[in-house]
């Protein structure tokens, strides 16, 4: 870094050899984080995961952010203290420098945008278009737990430091890009395309087959869903208002199109196939089904009856 934070504009090195990795992502409340039940902390946490799990899914290794944040006039200076204190906490865990940014007071509600500046070998990015048909799909850890999380942030008084809720709660509010991941499938070469799971995986998935112009046959005993998790079945969770959430169905489909993961789902030859781990640095790496040229999506239940798969995840345009 020749400039840092201090003059109008950072200054960088650009690695011989290498090209940059750009994205960006807002993170607006109400609609990404909600302040009655999300701590700052997490909110800037979050905010910057967003986008380091983006470079994360092109093979690549983050190297500068830079943050803007518009807030509310009522906010105070202690949500903007703990937001910075949960942002620069997880840049610095991934050896990324906070370069600049910008601030605002608006009379409306707080919006969060993070620019990460990444860098990967020339020729060497993963693009969502290079799935081919035959290749295996792959997907790390598990999925549904960060919308399960949500849910059970919503019902009030569910603690994320203890009991069996912790692990979903974790993973909403403090979510782990795979940059390791995404490094070792790109700098190894075995992965054709990589996208990481924000919307969901059904969605995810058909953004990856529409890229590469394919599609997808899932085994749905393959897909790994959130684990065990509270049944909310007693007299406690029901005082409480609490939803029950140990349902297979309602487990299954949180899997399926819950989003806000940060997962990397990525496809991989068949010849390579054998050299994808069980688990990489302790996250397991699940084999989940294969990339078909019939440009559908297909779910194989667990009984063996084929369904078409529609993307079923989080779209801000019908969502919003």
């Amino acid at each position: 870094m020749s400039v840092g934070i201090g003059d109008d504009a950072a200054v960088a090195e650009v690695l011989r050899g290498h090209q940059l990795l750009l994205t960006t992502d807002l993170s607006i409340a109400g609609v990404h984080f909600f302040p009655s039940f999300h701590p700052p902390r997490t909110v800037g946490h979050r905010a910057l995961a967003r986008s380091l799990s983006d470079i994360a899914a092109m093979g690549g290794v983050p190297r500068f952010a830079l943050v803007s944040l518009v807030v509310s006039r009522s906010t105070t200076r202690a949500w903007v203290s703990a937001f910075f204190a949960g942002l620069t906490s997880l840049a610095r865990r991934f050896n990324v420098k906070v370069v600049g940014g910008d601030t605002a007071l608006v009379h409306g509600g707080s919006v969060v945008d993070v620019v990460v500046v990444g860098e990967i070998p020339r020729g060497g990015a993963v693009l969502r278009s290079g799935a081919r048909p035959g290749d295996w799909i792959f997907v790390s850890g598990r999925l549904g737990l960060s919308a399960l999380g949500l849910r059970l942030l919503k019902t009030r008084g569910v603690s994320p430091s203890r009991g069996p809720a912790s692990r979903a709660l974790r993973a909403h509010l403090y979510p782990e890009p795979r940059c390791a991941l995404g490094l070792f499938l790109s700098k190894n070469r075995l992965a054709s395309a990589l996208i990481d799971v924000s919307d969901g995986l059904s969605t995810d998935l058909s953004h990856l087959c529409e890229a590469s112009g394919v599609g997808a046959r899932l085994r749905a005993d393959r897909v790994p869903g959130p684990g065990p998790v509270p049944t909310g079945s007693d007299r406690r969770s029901r005082a409480a208002g609490r939803t029950s959430f140990e349902k297979p169905d309602d487990l299954f489909d949180l899997a399926l199109h819950g989003g806000e993961d940060y997962e990397l789902l990525f496809t991989v030859p068949e010849a390579k196939a054998s050299r994808i781990p069980r688990q990489y640095r302790g996250i397991p790496l699940h084999h989940i089904g294969k990339i078909t040229s019939s440009g559908k999506m297909v779910l194989i239940g667990r009984n063996g009856v084929e369904r078409t798969l529609k993307p079923g995840g989080y779209d801000h345009f019908r969502n919003g």
